[in-house]
């Protein structure tokens, strides 16, 4: 592959969006679990938002999959494997919506962090792709973020 990028330096990037990928699994799975298990006044509408969250998060993970592939490195598939890349917690069962909330915000918060990191990194390794990349996906993770918090009490 040559696309003016080194492989060590592309072999990097893929490290660092292999966690991403962990780290996105860990969140869908927790949505979904969330959206399973939620005791709540305002349940239908938690309930959707969770759906539409899970939805979207679905669409990252193939696109950061496809991402890593795309700089010629095979993508993490095995739930062992994104347990141990990832830095979040899997979490206990919990139905307190305000709880479940609180923690998909943390664990956002976290990615957003993280992804804040990679577009340096990435942009020091001359892949301007994958920094505009995670860009795009930092600036997702915000607004779901952000909405998440409307379901707080104020």
């Amino acid at each position: 592959m040559d696309i003016g990028i080194k492989e060590s330096d592309r072999k990097k990037v893929a490290d660092k969006l292999q966690k991403l990928l962990a780290d996105e699994h860990v969140i869908y799975i927790k949505t979904r679990n969330y959206h399973w298990n939620i005791k709540a006044a305002n349940f239908a509408e938690l309930h959707a938002f969770y759906e539409e969250q899970y939805g979207e998060l679905e669409g990252v993970i193939d696109e950061i999959a496809e991402r890593i592939r795309m700089i010629g490195f095979l993508s993490t598939g095995r739930m062992s494997e994104f347990l141990k890349l990832t830095e979040l917690k899997e979490g206990k069962e919990i139905t307190d919506s305000g709880e479940q909330v609180s923690n998909l915000m943390k664990d956002h918060e976290s990615v957003i962090k993280y992804l804040r990191n990679c577009i340096r990194d990435f942009e020091d390794l001359n892949d301007m792709g994958s920094a505009d990349f995670v860009t795009a996906l930092m600036q997702q993770h915000e607004k779901m973020r952000w909405m998440l918090e409307s379901f707080l009490p104020k």
